[in-house]
């Protein structure tokens, strides 16, 4: 289980999560600063797979697809928006 409201704190934008999804790797940079938070332009690098969960900011995105502690991620700076 995760945060809905997770929110960066590089970007400060809201991270969006998309279930049965993973990043194409060919994603970078640009294409999140260019298409966040549209999910008619995002939807060109999603590829479905079930089970598996895709999130993003605007300077950030991590396709997971098994139970992962983001925390232990040194890179991210994802923290709980509050509820």
């Amino acid at each position: 289980r995760t945060c809905d409201q997770l929110r960066c704190t590089a970007c400060d934008f809201r991270v969006s999560f998309f279930n049965d999804y993973i990043w194409d790797q060919s994603c970078d940079y640009l294409f999140f600063r260019n298409n966040m938070p549209e999910l008619s332009k995002l939807r060109a690098k999603m590829i479905k797979k079930k089970g598996a969960r895709a999130y993003a900011c605007q300077c950030s995105w991590r396709s997971i697809d098994g139970l992962t502690d983001l925390q232990t991620d040194q890179q991210l700076r994802w923290v709980c928006g509050k509820h």
